[in-house]
């Protein structure tokens, strides 16, 4: 192995939460300019030191990036990450564990049941009985969700697939619903049609007297209310659906309720957050992300499910050239999920939370609602408006400027993206078409002066516009 280049990696790695304060958020490039130099230099047509390479690509990650690890990027949910993730991760390319069978890797496949169980803990489900795994991230988590519900409410399509349905199924999303059941219809052949859109309330969550209604008028027009999507945290608006009224009707509509937790799940390491999430245990399945608001590396989703028949049903094979079951007390993943070969995606949680604790992943958790708490003070003070309502730290805001045309939101963060001190977005929520600002408070590391920096970059551009 490469002394050198391991040196050059370790020293990136050791005190890199406080250098990368030192890098501009926003680097930005033009994309044939970016891709010719690229070309030109790495041909791939002689061998290279690796030292050299190691430290080339490096440079190249500081100023290529938007920095989403930063203190000061306020974007989507992408967070900076635990030091005992990054440990954690790069033991698993040394040792490159095998998950698709408990025989490959028993150790590593106990670590994983070992955190899936405290998480099922947390969000209210029984301690036996559930099915819980770690996958690629919240889309194939909310791909698996609707396979089960499939399988649970038409065994016979685990054979016949959707054909053996007598009515089509249905199932309610909102416009603020992540758009990756959107692909699962198209994926599993449902066919989008399939995905019945509930409308909001100006709340910016589901109007479940809508959803009892539209579920009533699909029923009598032939169609199989197969499940219902409750949202805890949506990506635009940080809001939390009213879990506990969705779970009534979707019990009296005899649907399948799942709560797409990938980020808001977080808080139910909180118990100041933690009642945000009420009713989130009546559901029948779960997706949670470990590499949003849990702050480990890409990608790191989880699936929760109290009916572990149905996803047997939905994802059971056998064949001879897998090792034999080992007799485990878990099923080989292979045989129930959607993956195959599989890296040890769980170790990266196992790490820090067997280092902080619950307690110490509930401390950073709260940090970062309270700086979105801040945040929202420090932009009413300066004039800004803020238009979404929830104790998660998500932040939708505007300003007379803005709605009265003086400015766009486009405009705005392009000049904020050149100065480079901070990122945050526009969006679109509920069913309205002006685009409001996006804020998140994404690290763990942000601190009361870096919201600071983006109320006063914010408040430049503005004035200089």
């Amino acid at each position: 192995m490469s002394d050198a280049a391991w040196g050059k990696v370790l020293a990136e790695i050791v005190g890199f939460s406080e250098r990368i304060r030192m890098l501009p958020v926003v680097h930005q490039h033009d994309p044939s300019a970016l891709r010719a130099e690229l070309a030109e230099s790495f041909t791939f047509g002689a061998p290279r030191d690796l030292a050299e390479l190691t430290e080339d690509v490096i440079a190249r990650l500081r100023g290529g990036l938007i920095h989403v690890t930063h203190p000061r990027y306020f974007g989507l949910f992408n967070p900076s990450v635990h030091e005992a993730s990054v440990i954690a991760d790069t033991l698993t390319a040394l040792y490159n564990p095998q998950l698709a069978a408990w025989s490959h890797a028993p150790v590593v496949q106990e670590m994983e049941q070992l955190v899936l169980r405290t998480l099922t803990a947390l969000i209210g489900f029984p301690e036996e009985g559930v099915h819980a795994a770690f996958t690629s991230g919240g889309a194939e988590a909310n791909l698996t969700a609707v396979l089960a519900a499939i399988a649970h409410r038409c065994p016979e399509s685990a054979e016949r697939g959707v054909s053996a349905f007598t009515e089509r199924p249905a199932i309610y999303v909102t416009d603020e619903s992540h758009h990756s059941f959107l692909k699962a219809a198209r994926m599993l052949g449902l066919g989008t049609g399939a995905i019945r859109v509930v409308r909001t309330t100006p709340r910016f969550v589901m109007d479940v007297d809508a959803l009892d209604t539209a579920m009533a008028e699909d029923a009598a027009s032939g169609w199989l209310p197969l499940m219902v999507v409750a949202t805890a945290g949506t990506t635009a608006a940080g809001m939390v659906d009213p879990i506990p009224a969705i779970a009534d009707v979707a019990a009296r509509r005899g649907a399948w309720l799942h709560v797409d937790a990938a980020w808001g799940g977080a808080a139910a390491f909180s118990a100041k957050l933690k009642p945000v999430l009420l009713g989130i245990e009546r559901a029948d399945s779960v997706t949670w992300d470990a590499h949003k608001w849990l702050s480990v590396p890409m990608g790191a989703g989880m699936i929760f499910c109290r009916h572990p028949e149905a996803v047997h049903r939905a994802f059971a094979v056998h064949t001879s050239y897998m090792p034999p079951e080992s007799g485990s007390l878990t099923a080989d993943p292979y045989a129930v999920t959607a993956q195959w070969s599989r890296r040890a995606i769980g170790l990266k949680l196992f790490l820090p939370l067997a280092q902080l604790g619950v307690a110490g992943f509930a401390e950073r958790i709260e940090h970062q609602a309270a700086m979105g708490d801040l945040l929202r003070v420090q932009l009413r003070a300066a004039g800004w408006s803020v238009v979404n309502d929830t104790m998660l730290p998500v932040v939708n805001f505007t300003h007379a400027d803005i709605t009265k045309g003086r400015i766009t939101t486009r405009a705005l963060l392009d000049a904020i993206y050149a100065r480079g001190n901070v990122w945050f977005s526009d969006v679109v929520v509920g069913s309205g078409t002006e685009r409001v600002l996006r804020a998140c408070i994404t690290s763990f590391h942000t601190t009361a002066e870096d919201v600071g920096v983006l109320v006063g970059e914010l408040e430049r551009v503005r004035g200089e516009s």
